[in-house]
């Protein structure tokens, strides 16, 4: 497992300068149409991969070099290793 360092610029904005490689969530589709938006990582965040759940569709992804992120958009239960969360639809 690789060492991370994070800290604060200037303006307080968060920065890592390593990633973890081995760092997993588990996320289940609760309905269906979920989907994973994963963002890249760098000076210009961006969108780099998409996905889409039906109800009962389970996912494993991981954090790597180049996803810094994720949007999960919709009912999904996201289980990580800090627990488990639940996310809600913004449908209505």
């Amino acid at each position: 497992m690789e060492t991370i360092r994070c800290g604060l610029t200037e303006e307080g904005i968060a920065v890592q300068e390593e990633y973890l490689g081995c760092e997993y969530i588990v996320i289940k589709a609760l309905e269906n149409g979920v989907t994973i938006i994963g963002l890249t990582r760098g000076a210009e965040t961006k969108f780099h991969h998409t996905e889409k759940l039906d109800k009962g569709e389970i996912m494993v992804v991981q954090f790597t070099e180049h996803t810094s992120a994720m949007k999960i958009r919709g009912n999904a239960e996201i289980t990580h290793r800090y627990g488990t969360t639940l996310s809600e639809s913004s449908r209505r």
